[in-house]
């Protein structure tokens, strides 16, 4: 199976202009280009979806710049995690990062590192915080999944007519809880 290289050029408002970023992207060789005007800042960015699902192992994901993906650590952290998990190069042209060679590997692996390191110790507040709640007779922890909304987001995954952010805004259920229940 070939592998593909997919370009996502982003700029934040309907006045910016694309022409640039996608000049560059075309003179590196995407494939396929993605591209919509929308704030970083918002997490469902329906082109980047696109790209996130249409993604297989061993794809390369170029972009102009890290801040083209987004303007939050934590997405990038998120985006970052999402990619490796499937097995997906990243290539930013600005920033020289280019995880199909050594260097870009070893860049990535500690970035992965201080993402977890970062993950680490929000967990471990959070079990002080619920700790010291719970010492004082409050309760913590997640509300429980409504079950009934989870087949409803099941059953709409499996007939493929709706993106995964669609099904998340139609059910309330979250992305992740989504995945997990669609392998049990």
């Amino acid at each position: 199976m070939k592998n593909f290289v997919f370009g996502y050029a982003r700029v934040s408002t309907e006045q910016q202009n694309l022409d640039r970023q996608i000049d560059m992207l075309e003179k590196y060789g995407v494939d396929y280009l993605y591209n919509e005007k929308m704030t970083g800042t918002k997490r469902n960015r329906p082109e980047l979806e696109k790209l996130l699902e249409r993604l297989t192992e061993g794809d390369t994901v170029v972009v102009e710049s890290l801040s083209r993906l987004g303007r939050s650590t934590k997405d990038l952290i998120w985006l970052m995690e999402t990619f490796n998990a499937k097995g997906v190069n990243l290539v930013s042209l600005k920033e020289s990062i280019d995880t199909t060679t050594s260097t870009g590997k070893l860049l990535f692996t500690l970035m992965s590192a201080l993402a977890q390191f970062e993950r680490d110790v929000l967990a471990d507040r959070t079990r002080e915080g619920l700790a010291a709640a719970r010492a004082r007779g409050r309760k913590g922890g997640r509300r429980p999944v409504d079950k009934e909304a989870v087949r409803k987001a099941v059953k709409l995954y499996k007939t493929k007519q709706y993106t995964v952010s669609e099904i998340t805004e139609l059910t309330g259920v979250r992305k992740t809880t989504l995945y997990k229940n669609l392998h049990e």
